[in-house]
């Protein structure tokens, strides 16, 4: 069982930047496939950016060139760096792991309003 718990959404001005992190159990992360994804009301929870076992990460390509994704193996940890944010970034966002065996965690999500 894996447990994901975000931290670090709040309200930010268009242009600015928020950190997300996620913290995960399980002893091993390290082996894990994480990211992230958001939803906005009334919409499909799309994917924004994730990282494998490997460190390769990827990205959606509206986070390309904006946002960083990384993880610590040792800390067990999932970040998520949002730059240059606008309006249309405002949405819930969740931290997702895949084990080994492709079964999927999600965290209970954290908000992020961004204003014009």
């Amino acid at each position: 069982q894996v447990q994901l718990v975000e931290s670090g959404g709040g309200l930010v001005q268009a242009g600015g930047s928020l950190r997300l992190s996620c913290a995960a159990s399980g002893r091993s992360f390290s082996r894990y496939t994480v990211g992230w994804f958001r939803r906005v009301p009334g919409k499909e929870r799309e994917f924004v950016a994730g990282i494998g076992a490997s460190g390769r990460p990827n990205y959606a390509l509206h986070a390309e060139g904006r946002f960083t994704v990384s993880r610590d193996n040792g800390a067990h940890t999932l970040d998520l760096q949002m730059d240059n944010l606008n309006p249309e970034d405002t949405a819930a966002y969740y931290c997702n792991a895949a084990d080994i065996s492709g079964q999927l965690y999600w965290g209970q999500g954290t908000q992020v309003d961004v204003s014009a």
